[in-house]
């Protein structure tokens, strides 16, 4: 599975951004899709992921700021991002969970929000 995110950027905090990943292979076939980032000299974290039925979790972090949805028909996810906090700079990577070990990583997209 190939995936290609984009919509990263440079935003003041208080500000907001969309990221979108589109997926090579039908979102419907997976188990789990979603956003993690890593901030410098920390682990990669869990942001939000939506499930094949359409149910969603965030981290607490984020839970009323961001917002993970999908559009089917163009087997793409998205993260609006709102109400940026500096503490939200980091590199946000998509991920692909087909089932058990098949996690599939898209290349990262920086957001950088300033203070």
């Amino acid at each position: 599975v190939q995936l290609q995110a984009s919509g990263g950027g440079l935003v003041q905090a208080g500000g907001s951004l969309r990221l979108s990943c589109a997926a090579s292979k039908s979102i419907l076939d997976m188990n789990a899709m979603g956003w993690y980032r890593q901030a410098p000299g920390k682990q990669r974290e869990l942001v939000a992921r939506i499930f094949r039925g359409g149910a969603t979790n965030y981290a607490g972090s984020v839970k009323g700021r961001f917002a993970i949805s999908r559009d089917i028909t163009e087997d793409t996810v998205f993260l609006q991002m709102n109400s940026l906090k500096p503490e939200d700079t980091a590199v946000y990577f998509c991920n692909y969970w087909s089932g058990g070990s098949k996690n599939y990583w898209g290349q990262g997209t920086l957001v950088t929000v300033s203070s």
